[in-house]
C-alpha cells in the first residue's frame, strides 16, 4: 500500500508565499484522500500492489477498465503531489543556476522567456490541473495537464511542476491565480529540479 510522504520542510516553511494552513490541508487532506482512493482501488490485487506508482501510471492502457480511471486520477494525484513537495523549499534564490540554467537558456533563450511561457501555461490551464517543464525524448518542453493527469503517462519526465488546482492557493490568493504563480517562483527548489535532468 502507498503511504503519504513526509514534507521535506515544516508546514510553515514556505511562508509568506504559500501559507501554513494551505500546506496542512493540501498535504494532509487532499494528498491523503488521493492515497486512500488509490489504495482502495488496488486493494487485494497483488499484481497492482507490487508495482510502483510510476509503473502504474506509465502503462495505463494495460490496466483493466475498473481500475484504470481510479489509478489515473488518484495515482496521478499521489505522484504529482509527491513530486510537487520535493521541488519546493524555503530560502530559495528565485533563479536556476548551473546545469538546469544552461538547459533552460539553451531551449528557451533565457530564464525570463521560460518563466513567462511556463506561467502562461499555468494561468491558461482551464479549470484544475498542472503546468510542467518536462523532458520529452531529450528535449525540454513546457506543457500542462488536466486534473491529476501525469506527464509520465505520456512518456515525459517531469523536471518542474506547478499545481494550479484551487485547493493549492485559494485560502491565501482566492481567485488570483496569477499572483500565486508569481510568488511560487520564490519557493522553487532549483537544485532539486536539476536532479531530474539526465
Amino acid at each position: 500500500m502507498f503511504k503519504l510522504p513526509d514534507l521535506p520542510y515544516d508546514f510553515n516553511a514556505l511562508e509568506p508565499y504559500i501559507d501554513e494552513q494551505t500546506m496542512r490541508l493540501h498535504h494532509g487532506k487532499h494528498h491523503q484522500t488521493y492515497l486512500d482512493k488509490l489504495n482502495s482501488a488496488i486493494d487485494g490485487q497483488a499484481d497492482l500492489e507490487e508495482k510502483t506508482i510510476e509503473e502504474l501510471l506509465k502503462d495505463l492502457s494495460s490496466l483493466s477498465e475498473d481500475v484504470r480511471t481510479p489509478i489515473r486520477n488518484n495515482g496521478g494525484g499521489h505522484y504529482n503531489h509527491s513530486f510537487f513537495w520535493q521541488i519546493m523549499g524555503p530560502a530559495q534564490s528565485g533563479r536556476p543556476e548551473g546545469k538546469i540554467a544552461e538547459a533552460i537558456d539553451s531551449t528557451f533563450g533565457d530564464f525570463k522567456t521560460f518563466q513567462e511561457k511556463f506561467s502562461e501555461a499555468a494561468v491558461g490551464r482551464f479549470g484544475s490541473g498542472w503546468a510542467w517543464l518536462v523532458d520529452y525524448r531529450g528535449n525540454l518542453e513546457i506543457t500542462s495537464t488536466a486534473n491529476q493527469d501525469s506527464p509520465i503517462s505520456d512518456g515525459q519526465r517531469p523536471i518542474l511542476g506547478l499545481d494550479v488546482w484551487e485547493h493549492a492557493y485559494y485560502l491565501k490568493y482566492q481567485n488570483r491565480r496569477p499572483e500565486y504563480i508569481e510568488n511560487w517562483w520564490k519557493v522553487v527548489n532549483w537544485s532539486e529540479a536539476e536532479k531530474r535532468l539526465v
